[in-house]
């Protein structure tokens, strides 16, 4: 356009003493300025020239530029340029304007200009990364090999002075393949560059689509980058259901993709129903509840599937599958019976206790630490009788490593042993020594072999208890069913200094935040709890906390009401939490409030907390209510007074999620969030979705 900028550069070739070129414009109805000026008019090969249109449009309205090497003046090369009138300003769009990749993962971008009256279209420019042969107006932009937030820039050709530009957050996340992200369980995905305080709002931030399944999803997905799948490489989300269903589907891809889905179910037999384990608790199915784990260097997701006969034998198995297809793994499935899982005590009437494959309820998160993968057991609803097992499978041969029971011995009833590992869902932790950590429920306890309501510390693979706490009013918790165990895993904090390096926090139903010595739990004592620091909360603890820059994230539950999210300071200098909550969150909770998530930079900016509202997750302990949508929050991890986003928010119902199950997780990696749900089923057989994967992330314009 007249008076309008552009660059060009020329490259000479054989010109060992880089003489270089010098610039000429002509045009045959023109001379001089009025045909545009260059600058500078000599240049070095390969370094940039400004050209600039002349104020009128000549005619005919072509323009040639021409750049001559000065070492060898016979040759040269040559540019048409076309000269436009002064019209409409142009302006430049780009889309995505926003979103996240992973290392060396591709975009494809395109611009639009207006008012381009010679379609010159736009140059690509970026501040890190490549572009994979761009076109006037689309190119397939490709992530660098390093993490950080990106800016890709498109410029119009025919006016330098108008630009458009999309921020893209390059992570190096390398996974979320394990119950809250990692072994300590805190919750952090400490490498996300595109998710910030300031773009997660109802303008910049929604639901981008949803990926269907057979049956309601209580494990938390699990989101792993850069596999070979599909004909390509492609982050992928690991989802299962209540109908013992494995999917695998695109991360990224809008509308969803699903690469394979599976169902483990032998011919002759289906999954579980309630009614069969007397209880509510989980209803209407009973299929895969616990949080897989996938071992990122073999690709092999494991997990544990229930399902029956039709004469009413109950059947649960260990899987290990291929994240690739599905394809199980040698000696996959395996038996997990009384005849494979047993233990020397006298709690189930004789000599020996055994696994019962109805009763025990595989809900805790699956743990992999150093080769195996540990499995434990509560009950569904205290109906029938049970203990709390934990059972290590090599990852080699799925052979079993070891088995702990407990409460092996009781001198009580004999349906009364329990201490079932319940945790609402979580996993075992694991420090670098690997040490496994876990809670347990109500039941019998004698500090001896018995560890109902307690705290452990366990070797591996021996799992043998090598310290335990026990608050010192444990038969008053169990006489009164106040769990310990009822609060979600154990989690580990390291301190680099201060009192006591090495932490443990965690919860429980009686409202107590416990805080212990991982180096000396405190065992029990009748008196007087030897932990480092308990304090109540307002609401029970059914969910496991997160931690992150110093702060704990607690959402607890009222029992027929709401309970707000409160954050509580912790003190390097004097290693206790503040009592007093730093901040709570504006609105309440309902049962059995939530397990948040963190994201935020490795420098510890952009923190926001991710919480899902499952309280219309659709059925009790006695009856079955219909279900309504998980509400998914977020807070500023600075204050979680603060709301910066939820998913109700939005008009028209664009960011409405599917309805809730209980205790499910938010799953944060490179940009998106990934809620678990049962679609739009009631949990009274309406409904034409069983179970969905919501996908959250920075709208695209």
């Amino acid at each position: 356009m007249v008076n309008a900028t552009t660059t060009f550069t020329a490259t000479v070739g054989n010109d060992p003493l880089n003489k270089g070129v010098s610039w000429t414009v002509s045009g045959t109805g023109c001379s001089g300025a009025m045909c545009g000026t260059v600058a500078p008019t000599t240049s070095a090969s390969g370094a940039a020239v400004t050209y600039t249109a002349p104020v009128s449009v000549p005619s005919p309205a072509t323009v040639t530029l021409t750049a001559t090497s000065v070492a060898d003046t016979t040759k040269a090369g040559t540019a048409t340029i076309t000269v436009t009138p002064a019209g409409a300003p142009i302006s430049v769009t780009l889309t995505p304007k926003r979103g996240g990749l992973t290392l060396g993962q591709s975009m494809e971008f395109a611009a639009t200009v207006t008012n381009d009256v010679a379609s010159a279209g736009v140059m690509w420019s970026a501040t890190s990364g490549t572009f994979n042969a761009p076109t006037a107006t689309t190119a397939t932009y490709v992530a660098p090999a390093s993490p950080g937030v990106i800016t890709v820039t498109a410029t119009s050709k025919a006016d330098a002075t108008k630009s458009a530009s999309a921020t893209i957050g390059v992570t190096d996340l390398a996974g979320v393949t394990t119950y809250h992200n990692d072994l300590s369980r805190d919750g952090v995905n400490a490498q996300e560059y595109a998710l910030t305080t300031t773009n997660v709002t109802t303008a910049t931030f929604g639901k981008l689509f949803s990926c269907t399944a057979d049956g309601a999803i209580y494990g938390q997905p699990l989101w792993v980058p850069n596999v070979s799948i599909g004909g390509g490489t492609h982050s992928v989300i690991v989802a299962v259901t209540m109908h013992d269903s494995v999917f695998v589907f695109d991360a990224d891809a809008s509308p969803c993709v699903t690469y394979w889905n599976k169902q483990l179910i032998p011919s002759g037999e289906t999954y579980g129903s309630y009614a069969d384990v007397s209880t509510s608790d989980i209803y209407p199915d009973i299929g895969i509840l616990g949080t897989p784990v996938i071992d990122p260097s073999s690709g092999t997701i494991y997990l544990v599937t229930k399902t029956k006969t039709t004469g009413g034998t109950y059947h649960q198995r260990l899987h290990a599958l291929s994240i690739a297809g599905g394809t199980e793994a040698t000696n996959s499935p395996v038996e997990i019976s009384s005849s494979s899982v047993t233990f020397p005590g006298n709690c189930d009437g004789g000599t020996t206790n055994t696994f019962n494959t109805l009763t025990e309820n595989q809900r805790p998160g699956l743990a992999l630490i150093n080769g195996v993968v540990y499995v434990g057991w509560a009950s569904h609803g205290d109906q029938g009788g049970y203990h709390g097992w934990l059972v290590g499978y090599n990852t080699a041969d799925l052979s079993i490593s070891n088995i702990f029971n407990a409460t092996p011995n009781t001198t009580e009833s004999l349906s009364y042993c329990r201490g079932g590992i319940w945790m609402s869902g979580g996993a075992p932790a694991a420090d670098a020594s690997n040490n496994l950590y876990l809670i347990t429920g109500n039941g019998v306890f004698d500090g001896v072999t018995d560890y109902s309501d307690s705290y452990l510390k366990m070797s591996t693979p021996g799992l043998a208890v090598t310290d335990f706490f026990t608050p010192n009013n444990q038969s008053n918790l169990d006489a009164n069913d106040q769990d310990v165990g009822a609060s979600g895993t154990a989690l580990l904090i390291d301190q680099t200094s201060g009192p006591v390096i090495h932490l443990l926090v965690g919860g429980s139903k009686a409202s107590v935040i416990f805080l212990i010595n991982r180096d000396n739990f405190g065992k029990f004592n009748a008196s007087t709890d030897a932990v480092v620091q308990e304090f109540t909360v307002s609401g029970h603890s059914f969910s496991t906390p997160a931690f992150w820059n110093n702060s704990l994230y607690y959402f607890g539950a009222a029992f027929g009401g709401t309970q707000a999210g409160q954050s509580f300071a912790f003190s390097t200098a004097t290693g206790i939490f503040s009592t007093t909550a730093s901040a709570q969150t504006p609105s309440g909770f309902g049962f059995p409030g939530a397990t948040p998530s963190i994201s935020a930079t490795p420098t510890a900016t952009n923190g926001i907390v991710w919480a899902i509202d499952a309280g219309s997750y659709g059925t009790n302990n006695s009856a079955s209510t219909a279900a309504g949508p998980a509400i998914l929050h977020a807070y500023s991890a600075s204050s979680v007074a603060t709301e910066l986003w939820n998913s109700s928010q939005a008009t028209g119902g664009r960011d409405t999620a599917g309805n809730a199950v209980k205790f499910t997780v938010p799953t944060v990696a490179n940009g998106k969030v990934y809620i678990g749900t049962r679609g739009s089923d009631n949990t009274q057989g309406g409904g034409t979705t069983f179970g969905e994967i919501d996908v959250y992330g920075l709208l695209p314009n």
